[in-house]
């Protein structure tokens, strides 16, 4: 009996010593006063709904509004259906009405004539100015001709009320250095915009160094810089193969041709693409990137000039300058040029121009000496003095390939 009571005492002496003190564990722990039980310790308002579940008013508010929005969502939806049929409907009664207007349409309704259309619109203009300009290069100017008259009987057919869609306009330009390619590629840019199909009709040059960049994220910025300038006519992109590096898969200029690509198919309406190079260098190019080649379709080679043509552009180029060559000076010039045409790094056209100026420079030192130096006729020089080129200019331009050492006749 004793030993049981001792056992028992000993148990509550043990509970009390290890029971939790309630007042101050409340005071220490609970941070809410008792009056407020959804006050912020930190100043701030409570996030928490203030509202009343269980209020059956503000549970239907809730539901309402749910309700139209559902209802507002609907409406547009049912709206832009409604749209989108009338105006499928209408498409099919134009439809109708113009297939009707096609079939009651006489054979014999006039269209007028193509040579009026090609005066109206100004193409005849700009193949006339392509004659004046370019010398030679007939396959070249009977290319352009063929691509003037589809237009021109493409937009007669639209407006008797034809079907018709825009033809591919992307143009690849084959042939050496000085061949007329860029002179072709404005002219024709002229003639889009004469006929509609180009807005502004301007030609913008590009090479690899103005659509490629340097480094990771470089390349796709320029690129689009250049096509934003060429937007409404025509981005002419010289030594196109220049963009794509066989040897090297990470090269930066498979980006630029892909954005090339892109525009090409899904803006050819604004955008005009022709690639320009060597011939043998874009069928390379070509056959590594067959979607540029099946998105071209007007191929146009430039052949290179014979001697004869070469002296007809420096007659070109002289009356432009309002010069004028003696008759006995043609023959000195074609001299220079048939042995110019051996020799490496010829330009055609380009090589010409370089005559020209060093026979402009001889011509203006033999007058100077003349009439500034010896003072002939009182150091009164007329007009056709001021004009003219002699043959003695050209021949100092052939003296120095016949007399020059190997390594440097392609200076001279």
């Amino acid at each position: 009996m004793k030993f049981s009571i001792a056992v028992t005492s000993l148990c509550l002496t043990t509970a009390s010593a290890f029971a939790p003190n309630s007042c101050p564990t409340r005071a220490s722990t609970n941070l809410f006063s008792e009056t407020d039980a959804n006050q912020n310790v930190f100043g701030t308002k409570s996030l928490e709904w203030g509202g009343n579940d269980s209020d059956p008013n503000a549970k239907t508010v809730r539901l309402r509004d749910r309700l139209n929005e559902a209802d507002t969502e609907r409406r547009k939806a049912e709206e832009e259906a409604a749209r989108r049929e009338r105006a499928a409907e209408i498409a099919r009664e134009e439809r109708l009405a113009k297939i009707k207007y096609m079939q009651e349409m006489p054979d014999e309704t006039p269209a007028g004539t193509v040579d009026e259309f090609m005066f109206k619109e100004g193409v005849q203009d700009q193949l006339d100015k392509l004659d004046r300009e370019l010398v030679g290069l007939v396959p070249v100017k009977q290319r352009v001709k063929e691509i003037a008259a589809l237009l021109v009987l493409d937009k007669m057919r639209r407006k008797l009320g034809f079907e018709t869609a825009v033809p591919s306009l992307h143009m690849c330009f084959t042939g050496a250095p000085g061949t007329g390619k860029t002179t072709v590629a404005v002219r024709m840019g002229q003639i889009l915009a004469k006929m509609g199909y180009s807005r502004r009709g301007h030609v913008v040059l590009a090479t690899r160094d103005d659509l490629v960049g340097q480094y990771v994220g470089h390349t796709a910025p320029k690129t689009k810089e250049m096509i934003k300038k060429a937007m409404g006519g025509l981005l002419l992109v010289d030594e196109a193969y220049y963009l794509y590096n066989a040897a090297n898969d990470r090269d930066y200029g498979q980006e630029s041709i892909e954005i090339l690509l892109n525009v090409m198919e899904n803006q050819q309406d604004d955008l005009v693409v022709a690639l320009a190079g060597y011939k043998d260098r874009m069928d390379s190019f070509f056959s590594y990137i067959p979607g540029m080649m099946s998105r071209i379709g007007n191929h146009i080679n430039f052949p290179n000039y014979s001697a004869d043509e070469l002296v007809a552009i420096a007659g070109v180029m002289a009356g432009q300058l309002e010069y004028d060559i003696d008759d006995n000076a043609y023959h000195v010039f074609k001299q220079y040029i048939e042995k110019r045409m051996e020799l490496p790094f010829f330009s055609n056209a380009r090589t010409v121009r370089n005559a020209m100026d060093r026979a402009r420079m001889n011509s203006a030192i033999r007058t100077f000496e003349r009439f500034a130096i010896n003072g002939e006729n009182g150091g009164v020089c007329q007009v056709s003095d001021l004009k003219a080129i002699t043959a003695s200019d050209f021949q100092i331009l052939l003296d120095d390939i016949e007399n020059a050492d190997l390594e440097k006749r392609i200076f001279a």
